[in-house]
């Protein structure tokens, strides 16, 4: 698996946190910045991890602000993305068996490091069930498809 992931000035501190996660569970993975403290936009660095990876060079993606809602729309804006913003476990294993997301979104500012390294981790090692929520997946596709 191949992780495209960056943050926003206000994600800095998890963006490291995470990156030390993927480090340790032997990920491969690419760190799409940002690299200040001072106030950027989330747009400028969720669209070069939502491009490459819905392009195919990466797998999947992380991104991370201060509430994780910035750069999960700005995300989803871009055809193939399917980014779920996820604050506990529960639903960042939903996301993963039920929808298929392929970027995860959070928010350093509503959870802690501790609790990142464990949504990210679920999220990163859950399979898509497939079934019923192919239908489902495919069923967003066409309307994406559809409404360009």
């Amino acid at each position: 698996m191949k992780v495209a992931i960056a943050s926003d000035h206000g994600g800095l501190k998890i963006r490291e946190e995470i990156k030390g996660l993927l480090k340790d569970m032997g990920i491969e993975f690419e760190d799409f910045g940002c690299d200040c403290e001072t106030s950027v936009d989330y747009p400028d660095y969720a669209l070069p991890v939502a491009q490459k990876v819905a392009n195919g060079e990466f797998d999947r993606g992380i991104l991370i602000c201060g509430t994780g809602i910035g750069m999960s729309i700005a995300a989803n804006k871009v055809k193939g993305i399917r980014c779920a913003l996820a604050h506990d476990t529960f639903s960042a294993r939903a996301t993963r068996q039920h929808n298929d997301t392929n970027i995860l979104a959070m928010g350093e500012r509503v959870i802690g490091p501790g609790l990142a390294r464990d949504i990210a981790k679920i999220w990163l090692t859950t399979e898509f069930e497939g079934g019923r929520h192919a239908t489902r997946v495919g069923k967003i596709t066409d309307i994406e498809e559809n409404n360009l």
